[in-house]
């Protein structure tokens, strides 16, 4: 049980850390390019993204393997990594799911 809650507090973390560095990449990086023609930003903003998008999934599979979420629950995770705001509503799924293991064991 350890484990399973261990590892889905490893994937908030992961989900806070691409959501955030998603909308760097959209909402700064993506416009400094673009209206002020400043490419570097992109450069690095979206290489981060990229390895925490890997992240996402890579751990986001574990969760789900572990956790053994249907395959519903499994789409709505790889859906809101595509979304702009999408890893931060996915997220109250995550806590929730954690606090309520984390009830379970206290009351064992």
């Amino acid at each position: 049980m350890e484990n399973k809650i261990k590892a889905l507090k490893q994937f908030h973390i992961i989900s806070i850390l691409e959501g955030a560095s998603f909308l760097l990449l959209m909402f700064i990086a993506m416009p400094l390019k673009y209206m002020a023609d400043y490419p570097l930003p992109v450069k690095y903003t979206g290489w981060a993204h990229g390895v925490l998008f890997i992240a996402y999934l890579i751990v986001g599979l574990r969760v789900a393997v572990l956790c053994k979420w249907p395959i519903g629950k499994v789409a709505l995770a790889v859906l809101a990594s595509l979304l702009p705001f999408g890893p931060f509503v996915f997220d109250k799924t995550v806590k929730k799911e954690i606090a309520e293991r984390e009830a379970a064991v206290v009351v064992s």
